[in-house]
């Protein structure tokens, strides 16, 4: 009996540290992912700053308003204004007479001044979307690299207890055996003191 007892504590010593080395092995497979994570997630907390010169700011200003409604009706206002007071005023006060010369050119001039401002505000605005797509691919790899990581921790895991589960079926078989063994011996030594009585 102290033979078969032996047999079991060790069996479950045994069951202890392969539960031990799972562990290990999982706390590793994490180490490793932080590890190579580390810098996708420093390059998304810490984005670098962007400093812009008086130019670009400039530029970003010019770009919003000109983009806007209110750009769009302030302009449209001062055009009727311009055009009705050269239609309806006397040819002396008129500063710009009907085919409205004057104001053609402020308009070609204003075109040609604001079309590259607006284009370098523009610029920018895809280097930022250029970067803000790098960091969408960055969060998108991370979260691969979680997904791998979970799958090499499920397969581990599975092959750790698929392992587990024949090593404690032999381990069960030969308890089996044992006490098979152990049961045809007290039969023996139960016949053999009924022959000598």
């Amino acid at each position: 009996m102290a033979k078969l007892d032996t047999v079991k504590n060790r069996d479950i010593l045994e069951m202890i540290n392969q539960n031990n080395e799972n562990l290990n092995k999982l706390h590793d497979i994490v180490r490793k992912s932080f590890e190579e994570e580390k810098l996708i997630t420093d390059n998304l907390i810490n984005p670098t700053d962007e400093y812009l010169n008086k130019g670009q700011m400039i530029s970003d200003k010019v770009a919003r308003f000109g983009g806007s409604w209110s750009f769009i009706m302030i302009f449209t206002g001062v055009l009727i204004v311009w055009i009705i007071y050269n239609s309806m005023m006397a040819k002396q006060d008129q500063f710009d007479p009907y085919p409205f010369i004057l104001m053609n050119l402020v308009l070609s001039c204003l075109a040609a001044l604001q079309a590259p401002i607006i284009m370098m505000s523009q610029n920018r605005q895809e280097e930022k979307d250029r970067k803000r797509a790098e960091n969408d691919y960055l969060v998108n790899l991370k979260a691969e690299l979680e997904i791998r990581s979970l799958h090499k921790k499920i397969d581990v895991l599975l092959e750790e207890e698929v392992k587990q589960l024949f090593d404690s079926q032999v381990n069960h078989l030969k308890l089996l055996k044992q006490l098979s063994e152990h049961v045809d011996q007290m039969e023996k030594e139960l016949k053999q003191k009924k022959n000598l009585e």
